[in-house]
């Protein structure tokens, strides 16, 4: 199945069972200032679910696109170097707001992950976790769904403290709050890792691909736990993740969208190794990029604007690695319409503001692009230890604009580290009396 089609067969399976079918929300969060962006399914029900709106309907389901790229929720330096690591993603998500409980969702979520008519995954290489004193869900997964007991797992407090668990889900400090149980994928012993719960668990044998999040409790500052009146349901599955599986691939970067942003990227900055990791993250940035301007974020230096403009510029220095000599990454927002359009049209709608933002974006930073990564390999080469000193990556950053976050990006691919105490120490001392700009006179005049 391709991703457009298991997005559309997860909400039309909803449908089917009773669900709204609610559009995604905006990555700019509504009346939301913990969130720098929408980060998840249900961030456009975090009202609903906590009793201060009510809507014209008990049963959701979505597919939301999110940013994790900023703030709390900050993936953007993963990006490229692991299989599921994005700065945009879509969450698949089916919600009950005070409608049916634990039994149903397990059973939605089953039904459509093992249901002939849907995905049809074996049962075999599918095993699931629940928190260690919610007998309820696991006597759901074991009693009414057949699951054997060696493919349910207990997780229990795990991080420290009562209900800190990666089977215990919060909102927050305070507010709303419950046990979850999640789905996970056995990609086979010929991958490395373990169970949940097991010193291998990091691997990438067992991936979670759905949470089902039973929302019961209402917590107090004080710690103290009261049953909901109206317990509720969240959940989430990663689009890229299930398509992987069903595509039978290994990374997400290896799906049908993907695969097409990648020959896209490769065209357009002319290379020809489709397997070069300076590909994904170009193929991964054009897509949070386009939907962010498309939303109404502007590349600026500061909040959301500053977050944008970094993606921006990490894709464009990765096109400088793979030895891009013009403007291309504006010229990828057409493949991105092509792969995404018709689940958003708004893309279609916007498409030629998001080509202009990007190429000039893209036509400012060139030069010090160019410059600063000259510069930077100047001093990387001379280098003595495995730490480029706070001076020279404030002489990059204050006399030719090169960011600071992408000197530590080049930094960690050469194994390197950023001495980013003394870089602080310039920013201060050029802010008190310009004494660090001096030190450069001398220490690394030749760069001036």
């Amino acid at each position: 199945m391709k991703t457009a089609e298991i997005r559309q067969a997860f909400l039309r399976y909803f449908e089917e069972n009773g669900h709204t079918v609610v559009a995604s929300s905006s990555l700019i969060p509504a009346n939301d200032p913990t969130l720098m962006f929408t980060n998840a399914g249900m961030n456009q029900f975090k009202d609903t679910f906590l009793g201060q709106e009510t809507r014209n309907y008990t049963r959701a389901a979505s597919s939301q696109r999110c940013v994790r790229a900023g703030g709390k929720h900050n993936d953007l330096e993963n990006v490229g170097y692991t299989a599921r690591h994005h700065t945009f993603f879509e969450m698949l998500g089916n919600f009950s707001f005070g409608d049916y409980f634990k039994r149903e969702a397990i059973k939605f979520a089953w039904g459509f992950l093992t249901g002939k008519d849907w995905l049809n995954l074996p049962v075999e290489k599918l095993l699931v976790t629940v928190y260690a004193d919610d007998q309820e869900a696991y006597d759901i997964w074991h009693q009414e769904m057949g699951l054997p007991e060696d493919k349910i797992i207990r997780i229990g407090d795990n991080k420290g403290e009562k209900y800190a668990s990666d089977n215990f889900w919060q909102m927050g400090d305070t507010g709303p709050c419950g046990p979850c149980s999640e789905i996970f994928f056995d990609h086979g012993d010929h991958i490395w890792g373990g169970k949940p719960g097991t010193p291998e668990e990091d691997g990438d044998r067992f991936i979670e691909i759905w949470n089902i999040v039973f929302m019961q409790y209402n917590r107090y500052a004080d710690g103290k736990m009261e049953p909901l009146p109206k317990p509720s349901i969240d959940t989430g599955m990663g689009l890229e993740r299930i398509s992987a599986i069903m595509q039978g691939v290994h990374s997400n970067y290896e799906i049908d969208l993907f695969q097409n942003l990648i020959a896209a990227a490769a065209k357009a900055t002319g290379t020809q190794d489709l397997s070069n990791k300076s590909l994904l993250v170009i193929a991964d940035h054009i897509r949070s990029c386009g939907f962010l301007i498309s939303d109404g974020v502007m590349p600026s230096n500061e909040g959301r604007g500053y977050v944008l403009r970094r993606i921006i510029r990490r894709a464009l220095r990765h096109g400088h690695l793979l030895g891009a000599t013009d403007l291309f990454f504006f010229k990828l927002v057409a493949a991105l319409v092509d792969e995404m359009g018709d689940a958003y049209p708004e893309l279609k709608q916007n498409q030629a503001q998001l080509e202009k933002i990007l190429k000039l974006e893209e036509e400012q930073f060139a030069k010090t692009l160019d410059n600063g990564m000259k510069l930077l390999e100047e001093a990387i080469a001379e280098l003595k230890g495995d730490t480029i000193p706070g001076e020279t990556v404030f002489k990059l950053y204050d006399t030719y604009g090169f960011p600071v976050d992408l000197t530590a990006d080049i930094a960690r691919e050469k194994d390197l580290k950023v001495d980013e105490a003394g870089f602080e120490s310039c920013m201060e001392e050029q802010k008190n009396n310009g004494s660090c700009g001096k030190q450069f006179q001398s220490g690394l005049h030749r760069y001036a």
